[in-house]
């Protein structure tokens, strides 16, 4: 793993959120809070687990002091989930930047919604991150369908690529 490639990957999952932040911006509150059968019973509550997801792994990484689950406790709106999910991509593309490739190979503390503590190393925890992303906006994309929304984009790894390759 070298910081070309976690560069690459955390540009990739900043271009594909701002697609799903795009899609998010197009719908009506009724859309938003609309009781819908998934893992999370809602566009809101999806994409609130995956800025928590975000931001807390961002918290682990950066060690940050006592970091939340956004997703237990936050209560506002969707144009405030979105700042925070802004400003979660800026803060991995800023920690992505700056983290020594050196410190890949370095334990990773974190702890479980439940409290129960766990380990893994860095280079593991990162392509955790992007392909938790990716499960989720997958299950986004599910959920806006069904509250009626189709204007989508294509937020797949090998597209990104070869967006990318044809600027």
């Amino acid at each position: 793993m070298t910081k070309k490639y976690f560069t690459a990957l955390a540009n990739y999952n900043i271009w594909a959120d701002n697609l799903s932040i795009e899609w998010l911006n197009q719908i009506n509150d009724e859309q938003w809070e609309r009781p819908i059968e998934s893992s999370f019973n809602s566009i809101r509550a999806t994409a609130t687990h995956i800025v928590s997801a975000k931001k807390i792994w961002i918290d682990f990484w950066t060690k940050a002091p006592n970091p939340v689950y956004l997703s237990s406790k936050f209560k506002g709106s969707k144009n405030e989930l979105i700042e925070i999910w802004r400003n979660a991509s800026a803060d991995l593309k800023n920690f992505i930047e700056n983290f020594p490739e050196d410190d890949y190979e370095k334990p990773i503390t974190f702890n479980y919604p439940n409290g129960r503590e766990g380990q893994m190393i860095f280079w593991q925890t990162f392509p955790h991150f992007v392909n938790h992303a990716t499960y989720h906006r997958g299950q986004l994309v599910t959920l806006l369908r069904q509250a009626g929304f189709t204007k989508f984009s294509n937020t797949d790894l090998a597209n990104y690529f070869m967006v990318q390759n044809s600027l």
